[in-house]
Order: C-alpha cells, then structure tokens, then sequence
C-alpha cells in the first residue's frame, strides 16, 4: 500500500452505519481522535446510492453525478482525503472518481448540470481514485502498531474470525493485503491486539449472502449462503466475526436468530465491526462509544468475557476515557 494519509479526511458517512449500527462511527471517531487523525464529518454530503444503485434504482450517470457533488464538497473544506466506514460507499466513490477523471463528455455532461445549479465544476484528477479515497480499514492497518500500544483489554481465550467484504476486496486488487483468494487485511490488525484469528476457514472467501436485491427478491438463496458460512463458523467454534461493512454485518446479525430457529442450532457468534472492536479494546464504553445495544445478537456475554479476563478493567476503561475527554 502507498502511504496512508492521516489528515485532511472527510469521514464518509453511511447511511446503513447511520440507520443500523450508528456505534460504526462512534468508534471510528473515538479511535481517530485517541491515534489524534485529522477528520471531519460534513452533514451536507449526501448518500453514495449504493444500495440503490446496486439494486438498478440509480443508474451510473446519476450515481456519479451525486459523487461529483460529494468529491466537490470534500475539495470545498480543503478535506481531499475520503475515507468510508462502508465497503459500498468505498466501491462507489471509486468507481465513480476513475469514470469522472476518464469520461471527458460524461464530465462535461455532469458540469453543465453542475453549472445550471450554480454549482463548482469537477476538475479531471481533482480525486485519485488510489490515493484519496480509502476505507477506515486502510487506516487502522497502517497505525496498527500505535493501536497495539492503547490496547487496556485482554483478548486471551477469544476466538476470533473475519469476514472481508466484497465490494472491498473486488473493487481494487492492487491494494487488497495477500489479495482477494485470501484476505488477510482484517486479520492483521486483530493480530496488532494481542490475538491471532483463525485465519483460513472453509467459507472464508464466500460472500455474505445478502446481495442488496438478493435478501427481498431471492430471500430463501441469500439466506443459504449465510446459513452456509454461519455453519463453518460454529464448525470452528468461533466467538466473534469481524466485519468491515454494514451491509455484511446486518445479513449476520439480523438474520442469525431466523437462521438459529430454522436449524434448531445455537450459533453462538456474535457480530462487530472491526472499528467496534478495536474501540472496545482501546476502552470505549460499549453502549455509549460502541453501541452495542443496537445488535441484535447479544454483545454483552463477549464483554462480560472481556471483563473476566482483567481484573484491573475498570480502572483501566475510567483512565482511557477520562484521557480522550480531556
């Protein structure tokens, strides 16, 4: 990977992360702030439309004309820097910026828009696609020693698996860590932490099943999938998987107790965004950084687990907090 940049970013916000998981982006902010990473949330930037441009509701002209707008607005507050906490809105933002600065007339299409709203031209190059538009996992794998230095949780007897999202993985093969056969980028910045996972698993590679569309229309095949790579993880007795989008996180974590009663089987794992735990790790309070009340998969055993492990928890979580609020 070439340098990661650690300021000037716009915080891409998420509608998924926003309406589901809002904990995704308390913890990534927590984290920046605690590794003091240069960031900035701006509530004028609009929806990427992934989930509507995947499911053929925008098409790639209108997905491209909102990221236009978006890359402009980033430009504006001198923030070139855009980084995603969904693995969607990092699909779309690239494509879309490699379209825009390789599309002369779909540009000049886009900006005669553009100037009949009285709005700034986008300007070919003004984005790179590979170096200003990044996910937060770049990030946490880049200062990945400095989150092993904050670390006040013990990880010790937890058995832990990732899951990489496809639209990261698919999108740009030259920056996925060993590739997309075996992504180990996830896995690398568990291991930062004090554990490893357990790294290659029968249905490591498969997708998460729920194909945007594919949950409403095909609800029956993209719950097979799910079901499939839910039973690879109970055959590995896993405590926690890790994701790194919210599409992929709400096709576990909603769907695993219909799944459960389907089977009559216990499927114990329960679902974190890789933000969420490394939060966690680093002391975040679980319900008012992390937002585990929002699961629907119970996180409380996994923190009581936490708790056990060090006795010397709550004074550690009391410092680490009472250091970010000063």
């Amino acid at each position: 990977m070439d340098k990661i940049p650690d300021k000037n970013i716009l915080l891409f916000k998420s509608c998924l992360v926003s309406t589901e998981y809002p904990g995704i982006e308390s913890s990534t902010k927590y984290i920046f702030d605690k590794l003091n990473i240069d960031y900035t949330i701006d509530h004028e930037q609009s929806c990427c439309t992934g989930l509507g441009h995947y499911s053929d509701v925008f098409d790639q002209f209108s997905t491209t004309l909102i990221a236009a707008r978006n890359f402009n607005l980033a430009k504006n507050i001198d923030k070139k820097n855009i980084v995603t906490m969904c693995a969607t809105c990092y699909a779309i933002n690239k494509k879309s910026s490699e379209i825009l600065n390789e599309n002369d007339d779909l540009r000049e299409e886009i900006n005669y828009i553009f100037n009949d709203c009285g709005f700034n031209e986008y300007e070919k190059g003004s984005v790179d696609t590979e170096k200003n538009i990044l996910h937060v996992v770049d990030i946490l794998y880049d200062k990945r020693d400095e989150i092993s230095k904050n670390i006040v949780r013990d990880l010790s007897n937890i058995k832990i698996a990732t899951h990489h999202a496809c639209h990261y993985c698919k999108v740009s093969y030259d920056n996925i860590l060993d590739g997309s056969r075996n992504p180990v980028l996830l896995d690398e910045i568990v291991k930062s932490c004090g554990i490893d996972t357990i790294g290659w698993y029968s249905e490591k590679r498969t997708t998460c099943g729920a194909g945007f569309r594919q949950r409403f229309v095909n609800k029956d095949l993209s719950l097979d999938v799910t079901e499939k790579k839910l039973l690879a993880l109970k055959d590995e007795d896993v405590d926690i998987l890790i994701h790194m989008c919210p599409n992929c996180h709400m096709q576990f974590d909603r769907y695993q107790p219909y799944i459960q009663k389907k089977l009559d089987l216990d499927f114990k794992v329960v679902h974190l965004n890789i933000a969420q735990f490394i939060a966690l790790i680093l002391g975040a309070d679980p319900y008012k950084v992390v937002g585990i009340q929002t699961h629907t998969i119970p996180i409380e055993p996994f923190i009581e687990k936490l708790n056990k492990n060090d006795s010397k928890i709550k004074d550690k979580v009391e410092d680490s907090e009472n250091e970010i609020s000063t």
